[in-house]
């Protein structure tokens, strides 16, 4: 999931204080930010394939571990990459941070200063 370097697309939490910091942070470094709330809009197992590539992650580290579903369902549970990619897509709501993309490169934001990290502002 490739975008253009002058936009980026933020897919959040919208009812976290956090992530709308991040989105407010991401429009004061370029013009054109897109928005999507975790759960509203569809997602595909390759979608997400595609953004983990880009974090360089696996799909377990972006779920939030301390949520109660999380706790009461998944904990102890391992999976196949295939079955926690289900996991992220039937659950949304578990993944911890917002997720940032611009150009080929992915962060996810565990805070609203993680933005800067596409202007080398921080590391």
């Amino acid at each position: 999931m490739k975008t253009n370097s002058r936009e980026i697309i933020i897919y959040y939490h919208p009812e976290s204080s956090r992530d709308r910091k991040t989105v407010a942070h991401a429009r004061g470094i370029v013009p054109h930010v897109r928005t999507y709330a975790f759960g509203k809009t569809p997602s595909t197992k390759t979608s997400w394939q595609t953004i983990l590539k880009s974090l360089d992650m696996h799909p377990k580290e972006l779920l939030n571990k301390a949520d109660p579903y999380y706790q009461a369902n998944i904990r102890g549970r391992e999976f196949s990459k295939d079955h926690w990619l289900r996991v992220i897509e039937r659950n949304p709501k578990l993944i911890k941070a917002a997720i940032a993309i611009k150009g080929n490169q992915a962060i996810l934001c565990n805070s609203e200063q993680d933005i800067y990290r596409f202007k080398g502002e921080l590391a």
